[in-house]
């Protein structure tokens, strides 16, 4: 697995409990639903590009990856986006995608 970003690993360290209670709840939401860990990981990149949340999008990208996605169906999330989203919006998506399919290429 990818290193985790310092900023997410210090809040782990600093906020267990807090941590700990946010793990549960996506697992709780995971388990709530009949999708598939393919179906989850593309709805999770679909949600982060949505909000435009880039550190969202390189979680979500690498998640998509252990899930057992290629690079080019992680990016096919982001051409959808187009219509919704606009041109430099997908831009931005895939950038930040590549920001992840990018290094992952270098392992």
């Amino acid at each position: 697995m990818a290193k985790l970003p310092g900023r997410f690993t210090a809040f782990q360290k600093s906020h267990p409990q807090v941590f700990k209670a946010y793990e549960e709840l996506g697992k709780a939401a995971v388990a709530g639903g009949p999708l598939s860990p393919r179906e989850i990981a593309l709805v999770k990149l679909a949600i982060a590009s949505g909000a435009k949340m880039e550190g969202a999008l390189h979680s979500h990208t690498r998640r998509a990856l252990e899930a057992g996605l290629d690079p080019e169906e992680i990016r096919h999330v982001a051409l959808l986006s187009v219509t919704t989203l606009g041109f430099p919006n997908m831009m931005a998506i895939l950038s930040w995608m590549d920001d992840i399919l990018n290094s992952h290429k270098e392992d």
